[in-house]
């Protein structure tokens, strides 16, 4: 697969805008600081700890997305973290981070609002292989597709990176310019699709990507240390704002694992 360009800076966002409008996608480093980056994992850390502890809100957790059986190392594993930036500040700071406003607000509009409050909220995850993992990789699909009878829609969802990626620990495919048509023949599971792309990333990156781009995420092919992929991730949406208690029942679980 080939790959994309080099990361955009921070400070070109006439840059970001226009390759995202052409390709659905675009990757944006040196937006972090190590130690906002260290200060971000280990209070992810943290809270993965306070969430098997059962000293976080219920909607913290997920069955849907995440296997409640899941282990690692023979103990019991949370792989997702939901609404993270409502239990945790650090969160919060770097899913407002200046670029990443600035470029939603471009790309959506002044009025485009985080989707943090409802639905899954802004996500950690931690994806790594094993026996007994419970989130290792996803299928092809678009965010579109979790929910097409809501009126939330358009929206751009954004990624910040925690770990470098790379065939090691997994990697993001896309299909560039996905986002201008619709999902017809897109594949059910993990096929090669004839244009992709695999996009790696740098500790600290963000990557943006359209609702209705096409992506899927690769399986690690090293076990844990190197095969550890963790990232923070949510969306901001430019339609109507879901009401407090929406909730997760019309959820579209449409992507393989």
């Amino acid at each position: 697969m080939h790959t994309e360009p080099d990361p955009f800076g921070a400070d070109d966002i006439d840059g970001i805008v226009e390759f995202f409008s052409a390709n659905g996608y675009a990757r944006i480093g040196g937006v972090y600081t190590e130690a906002d980056l260290d200060d971000l994992q280990q209070e992810m850390e943290r809270l993965q700890r306070e969430l098997l502890a059962g000293r976080l809100p219920e909607k913290c957790g997920t069955v849907i997305l995440d296997d409640p059986e899941a282990m690692v190392d023979g103990h019991p594993f949370a792989h997702y973290v939901c609404h993270a930036t409502q239990v945790s500040e650090s969160a919060d700071r770097a899913a407002h981070a200046p670029v990443i406003t600035e470029t939603v607000s471009r790309l959506l509009g002044s009025e485009a609002w985080l989707l943090d409050h409802e639905r899954f909220g802004v996500v950690y995850q931690d994806a790594r292989p094993g026996r007994d993992s419970g989130y290792s990789r996803i299928g092809w699909h678009t965010d579109w597709q979790s929910g097409p009878h809501l009126g939330i829609w358009p929206s751009v969802a954004f990624t910040i990176h925690l770990d470098a990626t790379s065939p090691a620990n997994g990697f993001l495919r896309v299909l560039p310019g996905s986002h201008l048509g619709d999902t017809e023949g897109i594949p059910l599971g993990f096929e090669k699709v004839p244009g992709e792309i695999a996009v790696y990333c740098d500790r600290g990156d963000v990557l943006f990507h359209d609702a209705h781009l096409w992506h899927s995420a690769a399986r690690a092919t090293e076990d844990p240390p190197g095969g550890v992929r963790r990232h923070l991730r949510g969306s901001w949406h430019t339609g109507v704002r879901l009401a407090e208690g929406h909730g997760v029942e019309d959820f579209v679980k449409n992507a393989a694992r």
